[in-house]
């Protein structure tokens, strides 16, 4: 299983309610207890969404289930987020992963 794999088996628990270039919210939904691992891992690692290259800021509102991302759509494609979701391997949500995928390496 590679990075866009498990990126894929948290994809069906996250759905765009709105998306402008530059700005992406994302709903949380699904089964409570994935929402709940999924909402405990973002509240964690909250403060690091500020240092990842593109990612201007995000904020997580758990009880509205919701995830607010502004993004600079400059370095991070429009496409990437719902390529990426959506599961199709495009270059630009390659790109996104890849992005994502720097900064969480970093945790390890």
């Amino acid at each position: 299983m590679d990075d866009f794999d498990r990126v894929q088996a948290y994809a069906p628990m996250l759905q765009i309610a709105h998306h402008i270039p530059g700005r992406i919210r994302l709903k949380l939904c699904g089964a409570n207890d994935k929402i709940k691992s999924l909402a405990a891992y973002a509240k964690r690692f909250d403060d690091l969404w500020r240092d990842i290259p593109g990612i201007r800021s995000a904020r997580l509102n758990l009880v509205a289930r919701s995830c607010t991302v502004e993004y600079d759509d400059a370095l991070i494609p429009f496409r990437a987020w719902p390529d990426l979701l959506g599961g199709a391997r495009s270059d630009e949500a390659l790109k996104l992963l890849g992005i994502l995928k720097q900064k969480f390496e970093t945790l390890r």
